[in-house]
């Protein structure tokens, strides 16, 4: 494989300076409030000026948000195994299977997990897993019809697309068929999980055993079709250029465009992060910077003008870089995270109750508000 393949991510500042009227073009367009063209966004990250960039994605928020109200939602992360066969390069969680450390969680610890989440005020789970070699989709839904029987006003905030994908083909069931399989069980909603950037360039170097592009698209437009909503993210900072930055928020975009004219179900928020090498394959790259961060969220916030909500990932940036968001185009602070082992397993332990949460927005002039995933006030 040659160096350029595997070349890491541009760090902001090393990089051709942005086209003149190109950037003027972008600015205009960011100030008006109108489509930014790939050709834009890409100017806007390469040459316009960082706090200007932060004043016109936080006008895009006022625009989706005009309320003083930060968001946030209380619930855990739950991962019910640790045995992955996807071999990712950017994870420090996984252990192949027959590992001495992999790990399937016992259905009462899974149970006593969710059971806590609700005696502290939670209202929903994130459950996901890997890219387990035995573990299809109906013995996932088997689990899921324990979980509601036990609690059946729990919302379940469950998978990704690659682990529809890998499921779906352990148990011989289309895409379809697999959710539809899983809605009746009682899968609630969909995170964003697994889409890292999508591009097959960069997918096949950091996650070559999981899905590609296509089919992570695939799922969500099928899940958006039968009334699920879901989240999307970005994991940006490994082998991607700013280019393929953009082509991943370009492909969001474009679905979401697609989900909204149906009128059922569509992406509720968006959520980047930056990825953490630490414990990784990926160990030797630099780890983003908090303003590269502050403008790929910028960035995003202006280039996706149908999505309502932007999620500040304090988990990877802290609380510092989290409040720092809500100047640069995000409403929402996300989710508690009683319970998160995939970024800590990289190293990175911040931790934020939920005081300290609403203590960030306050300081920043917003009204704290817990909600579900539907975005609705509770």
């Amino acid at each position: 494989m040659s160096p350029a393949a595997v070349r890491p991510a541009v760090r902001y500042g090393d990089q051709p300076a942005a086209d003149p009227s190109t950037l003027a073009q972008a600015l205009e367009t960011a100030h008006r409030g109108q489509r930014l063209s790939p050709d834009q966004a890409l100017a806007l990250w390469q040459g316009a000026d960082l706090l200007a960039l932060g004043h016109l994605a936080h006008a895009a928020r006022l625009r989706h948000n005009p309320d003083p109200v930060v968001t946030y939602v209380v619930d855990r992360n739950i991962n019910t195994t640790n045995a992955c066969v996807s071999g990712c390069r950017f994870c420090a969680f996984f252990r192949p299977p027959g590992h001495p450390e992999a790990r399937d969680l016992p259905l009462d610890e899974l149970l006593a997990k969710v059971q806590e989440t609700l005696d502290l005020g939670g209202t929903q789970i994130l459950i996901q897993g890997g890219l387990h070699p035995a573990i299809g989709i109906r013995a996932t839904c088997e689990t899921y019809r324990i979980i509601k029987q036990h609690f059946p006003g729990l919302h379940i905030h469950g998978l990704s697309p690659p682990e529809v994908v890998h499921m779906a083909a352990l148990d011989g069931m289309s895409l379809g068929q697999a959710l539809d399989e899983l809605m009746a069980a009682g899968l609630d909603s969909i995170p964003g999980g697994g889409a890292e950037i999508l591009v097959d360039r960069v997918r096949a170097l950091i996650a070559p055993g999981k899905c590609g592009t296509e089919p992570w698209l695939q799922v969500m437009a099928l899940a958006h079709a039968r009334g699920l909503m879901t989240t999307a993210t970005m994991m940006f900072g490994s082998l991607e250029t700013p280019a393929e930055r953009i082509a991943h928020l370009e492909r969001l975009r474009r679905l979401q465009d697609e989900s909204l004219i149906r009128g059922r179900g569509h992406f509720t928020a968006f959520i980047p992060w930056s990825f953490q090498p630490a414990h990784t394959a990926l160990d030797h790259l630099t780890t983003a910077t908090g303003v590269e961060y502050l403008r790929v969220l910028a960035l995003s916030r202006l280039y996706l003008d149908n999505f309502t909500h932007l999620q500040a990932s304090w988990v990877t940036q802290g609380a510092k870089i989290a409040q720092l968001a809500l100047a640069f185009g995000a409403d929402d602070l996300g989710s508690t995270m009683i319970e998160e082992n995939v970024v800590a397993a990289a190293g990175v332990s911040f931790r934020l109750p939920r005081a300290e949460l609403v203590r960030l927005a306050e300081a920043m002039g917003y009204q704290a508000r817990q909600r579900d995933m539907f975005y609705r006030l509770l």
